[in-house]
């Protein structure tokens, strides 16, 4: 697999005091080798956000999603589905204890798909290469160049079928947790 480069540019307050570019590309990037690549562009704890605060926001976000209230703004690339699917597995696991899964997945979960994963945010993708299906606990929909998504704190899975990467451009929003901490349970009266 290639590893895609991004050119992120942020623009700020420069030292002038006027708009200006602030911060290029981006050193934050994590990996697993045949399961995915990312780069964490911005990333704010607080919302609404709070633009004078300074340095490169981006820079230390390991977490999948924000801790408490924020947002993440990150581009993934995922290579087609790896031909082992027990090393998979293992792969997986090892990445949810690193970006502090809160809700690891089910082997219900896992027999469906090997991602399949939720966060308590409110996740909106657009897929800017390649094409993916999104995998729900009921459904997949093959997603292409261009085409977008939104989930709202559900399980979902990223399957590449293809024979290319797929990248992902996303912002993650911090959201309201499901009722009774998931949302396939009947909320209490």
């Amino acid at each position: 697999m290639t590893l895609s480069k991004i050119n992120r540019i942020v623009v700020g307050v420069n030292d002038d005091h006027q708009s200006g570019v602030i911060f290029r590309d981006t050193d934050n990037i994590q990996s697993v080798p045949g399961v995915f690549w990312r780069s964490t562009l911005w990333a704010v704890d607080e919302l609404p956000v709070d633009n004078s605060i300074g340095g490169d926001r981006g820079n230390k976000q390991v977490a999948r999603e924000p801790a408490g209230v924020g947002v993440i703004f990150r581009a993934v690339e995922i290579p087609p589905n790896p031909e082992n699917r027990e090393e998979h597995l293992a792969r997986l696991h090892e990445l949810h204890q690193r970006v502090k899964q809160k809700y690891p997945p089910t082997e219900a979960d896992l027999a469906r798909h090997p991602t399949m994963h939720r966060t308590d945010t409110m996740d909106m993708f657009v897929i800017s290469r390649g094409e993916i299906y999104l995998v729900t606990d009921t459904d997949e929909t093959l997603l292409k160049t261009g085409d977008t998504a939104v989930v709202s704190g559900v399980n979902h899975a990223w399957d590449n079928r293809s024979d290319e990467p797929c990248m992902i451009i996303g912002v993650m929003v911090s959201a309201e947790a499901w009722a009774n901490g998931d949302y396939r349970k009947p909320a209490a009266d």
